[in-house]
């Protein structure tokens, strides 16, 4: 990877929010990477029982899975390593960033357009971009509008990062609603990312919107047969991974329970 292979979306943080973000992106045709250094922090919940529509609660760790799933298939990518700097290259009415990764084989550079900083809970590589940061005891919080807009043009900020509530669906949220800013300050046509039956609009003599989609009962019936099957993969099996805890509890870097 080098300054040549250009982004139109960098992703800062492979956890909820930011794989949240990726996957509204991606489906709104942005060419998205996600760089992610290290475990979510809400794989160490043993069982998450106040996400919507799971009314027995799901396995942390098969959740976040599913979120890295759907990402990719959305047509996110991801690489795993630590982004270390961030230049600020473009302007305002055209942003532009330099991102330096480093990964398991050494030092990447590459660049994108715009950023989506999801990374809690590390903001070192914002220190000198121009981005509000604000430091609270061990911890640093990004400054964020009410869409999440920083103080920098192109770069934009997600989920725990901004001290909103720590909770998974409200992360997941507040990521959504992040990535739908983005979208439409990129001048990327969008109205909402919504599925409907055939007929939905065009019967009414309406176009299709931007970002919207109608399927016939043929690709309907594709499509529930597909979730079916990918879901019934993904819960046929108890989740292989060892439940994680705080790391300074165990004798274990990533905090492994025993079995």
């Amino acid at each position: 990877m080098d300054e040549t292979n250009s982004r139109d979306v960098l992703v800062v943080g492979g956890g909820v929010a930011g794989l949240t973000a990726a996957t509204f992106l991606a489906r709104a045709g942005l060419d998205t990477l996600v760089v992610n250094d290290s475990e979510s922090i809400v794989r160490r919940n043993a069982h998450l029982e106040n996400v919507p529509g799971f009314p027995a609660g799901v396995n942390s760790r098969l959740f976040t899975d599913l979120l890295g799933e759907q990402a990719a298939r959305a047509g996110a990518e991801t690489l795993t390593g630590r982004v270390v700097d961030l230049d600020v290259l473009g302007s305002a009415d055209d942003p532009s960033f330099r991102v330096t990764v480093e990964t398991s084989d050494g030092t990447d550079e590459l660049v994108a357009t715009r950023v989506v900083a999801a990374s809690w809970s590390d903001a070192s590589y914002l220190e000198d971009t121009g981005v509000e940061l604000r430091a609270a005891g061990s911890k640093t919080y990004v400054d964020v509008d009410d869409l999440g807009r920083t103080a920098v043009s192109g770069i934009y900020a997600a989920g725990r990062l901004t001290e909103i509530y720590h909770q998974t669906v409200v992360a997941a949220g507040d990521a959504a609603e992040t990535a739908i800013t983005l979208i439409h300050d990129s001048g990327t046509p969008f109205y909402n990312d919504w599925v409907t039956p055939e007929g939905y609009f065009t019967d009414r003599g309406r176009e299709v919107p931007p970002a919207c989609e109608e399927i016939d009962a043929d690709e309907w019936n594709r499509r529930q047969a597909e979730s079916r099957e990918v879901m019934q993969e993904f819960f046929g099996e108890p989740h292989p991974e060892p439940q994680r805890t705080h790391p300074s509890l165990v004798d274990d870097e990533l905090g492994r329970l025993d079995d």
